[in-house]
Order: C-alpha cells, then structure tokens, then sequence
C-alpha cells in the first residue's frame, strides 16, 4: 500500500499517524498497552487522552516512534461529547447525568425515588439511527434516588454531528425519553366484600394484604368496613371511607359473574365513571379499574398538613380498585402492576389493561421474587 492510499485510509477512519515529536496536545485515537514482565499488563494511555509533553518519554520506553491522533471535521463530534448531547436529549424530569463520559459512555441515574418511565416507541426510534444506543430498565419499574436507570454510548469513536441532531428531532417528537416520576402517599380506604366475611362464617383474608401492599408505597389505610353483598349498603360504606379524606378506594370480592357478586354495581351507583372491568393478566383478571370526580362528594381534609397538592387536573379523581378473590392466594398480582402507576398519576384504562398481557402471565414461582422477574415486564 502507497503513503497516498494509507494515507487516503487513516483519514477515512478518523485517524492521521503523526510523529511522536509532534503529537503534543493531540487526540490518542487508539489505547496503548504497556507490558512490564511480572509486573503489569494494561493500557497506559486510553484513546482520548490529550498527547502531553511529559507522555513523551514515556511513550518512548513503549517503542513509539508515531502515534495515530483523531481527525475531527467541523461536522463531527468525539464520541464523549455525542454522549454528553445524548444524554441531554434522553433525561427529562426526575433523571440526571451521572459523572462524566467516558470513552462514549454515560449513565443516566435517577435523581429521586419514583417510578420509572421510558417512552419505548422513541427509544426505539433513537436506537435506530445508528452509531449510538441506550439500553434502559423497563418502564414502570420503581426505583430509588441514585439508581441507574439508562446507560448510553456513542458507537464509533467519531461521529458525525447531524446523527445527534436527528436524535435531537426524534426528542422533539416524542418528549423526553426517561423520566421518574413521584409517587404519592396513598390514603386507602377498603371495602371487603361477601355475606360469609360479613356474617362471620369466614375470617378476613384480604385486609391484611392490602395493609401490606399499601404500606409497601409508605400509605396509611385510613378505614376497613366489612360489608355484605349488597349494592346500597357496599355504596354506603365507600362515601364513608371517602368523608374519611381516602384518596383510593380499594374493593374486595364480588368481582366475578355469579348473581350475587354486586361490588361493580355498587361502584357504578357511587358515580364513579371510566369503568374498565377485566385485564389481560394472570393472576388478575377480573379486576376493576374506575374513577370517581371529587365534584359534589363531601370530602374532608383530614388534616394531610399540606402532605398532597390541593386537587386539580387528575387528582380531582379518586381511583377505585376492584380485587379479585386471586388477592387473597397469589402473592402478586395485577394489583402490584397498577398501583405504581396509578400512584405516579397515571390514569388506567382498557387500553392500559390490554398492554399488560404481553408479560402479563405470574409464574407463581414457589420463591417469589418480584419485581426482578418477567411478571408484568
């Protein structure tokens, strides 16, 4: 190969070979090993380090006679910076940037406890324009401030600038890609359900895992009624609870199809509207989602101390959750798929409810580990 085409080659790939004398505040292109017999075997200079004039000699000790240096065109950018600008166009509210890049790589970290949310059609889009990537946690999964929930790379050592600014324009069209969001504290109230509880025949089961689950998101149960299967007396008992300052209303048994199981009905009397009976996950379908307009229910304050924001927008809504009988023997069910998200302020519909089936089916394994499981991934 002649120096015209070798050096037609090294420029094609973003590298000039360059004496060593002259390498002085240039860009490595490339790692240089060291090896000292018995002693170390490694990198002594990453590609990336800045030539300074003390490497020299060292470099000398290596064999080094010439170096190839990064060529940088005005359209292109070094792959730490693409990592920094895309790391700017994946964080929205509740992430942060964690430290600095190195070689092309940054990690996105959350910044508060919340559930995580990735919007996964423009994560796909982004990881589609090539030459960069970023690998996330599932969405709806919860983390903890400090957690990494993203890690992204620039692919190539240089990169031409117009691939950030189409990430750039795929951001501009689908919002921030990463964002925790905050979960409320819930103040639950609980209706359980069924003639045999109520009249004694049969001790409660659910309550006690509905405390559990609850408390799990720091919540308080602000009131339990035990109520037969009867449509007034069922109504009668969730105005209760919510004169009582519940802001979710949890519901147990009455959700299947024999005559007797009347607990829909009672939530439809309430008013509550959206309702959305049914999912497409197992343990849990036959579950009930709906919502009930603060408007024109008499709710007291019940002294939050300023704890939640005043009601506007979608917490003007009270979300009712309609469990069944599979609560009482599953240690998790669809029930620990929504209230997360439920809590972050997101409103739960068939539409919701269908996305769930893919993932959608417990394994009930015998030494449950959720949530680093498949279940609802």
């Amino acid at each position: 190969m002649c120096d015209a085409e070798r050096s037609e080659r090294d420029c094609s790939f973003g590298f000039r070979k360059v004496p060593l004398a002259e390498a002085v505040g240039m860009v490595l292109g490339h790692d240089i090993t060291e090896i000292r017999r018995e002693e170390f075997k490694g990198r002594a200079f990453r590609k990336g380090h800045v030539v300074r004039s003390e490497d020299i000699c060292h470099l000398q000790r290596l064999g080094k006679e010439h170096v190839f240096v990064m060529t940088i065109g005005d359209d292109e950018m070094h792959e730490d910076e693409a990592a920094w600008e895309l790391s700017k166009v994946l964080a929205g509210e509740g992430v942060t940037v964690q430290g600095e890049p190195s070689e092309g790589k940054i990690n996105v970290v959350a910044n508060r406890d919340g559930l995580l949310k990735v919007n996964v059609e423009g994560l796909r889009r982004l990881n589609m324009v090539g030459d960069l990537m970023c690998a996330t946690l599932h969405t709806n999964t919860r983390v903890h401030k400090g957690k990494v929930v993203a890690g992204t790379r620039a692919i190539p050592l240089v990169l031409k600038r117009s691939v950030i600014d189409e990430a750039r324009a795929i951001s501009d069209r689908f919002g921030k890609l990463l964002e925790v969001r905050e979960l409320r504290k819930p103040r639950a109230g609980v209706v359980i359900t069924g003639n045999e509880v109520y009249s004694g025949r049969i001790n409660d089961a659910f309550g006690p895992v509905i405390q559990r689950k609850i408390e799990e998101y720091d919540g308080v149960i602000v009131g339990t009624h035990v109520a037969p299967d009867d449509e007034e007396t069922i109504c009668r008992r969730l105005r209760e609870l919510i004169d009582a300052g519940a802001d979710l209303l949890v519901t147990t048994g009455g959700m299947s199809v024999d005559p007797d199981d009347v607990t829909r009905f009672a939530v439809r009397q309430l008013g509550a509207t959206d309702v959305t009976y049914g999912s497409a996950v197992l343990p849990g379908a036959m579950i009930l989602i709906a919502y009930l307009e603060k408007t024109g229910v008499r709710v007291q304050d019940s002294g939050r101390n300023g704890q939640y924001p005043e009601p506007d927008g979608s917490s003007s809504l009270i979300p009712i959750i309609g469990l069944p009988a599979c609560g009482m023997y599953h240690q998790r069910t669809v029930f620990d798929l929504i209230l997360p998200r439920i809590l972050a302020g997101e409103r739960i519909g068939r539409g919701e409810l269908a996305e769930l089936g893919h993932g959608g089916l417990c394994l009930n394994c015998r030494e449950c580990r959720f949530p680093v499981c498949p279940f609802g991934k």
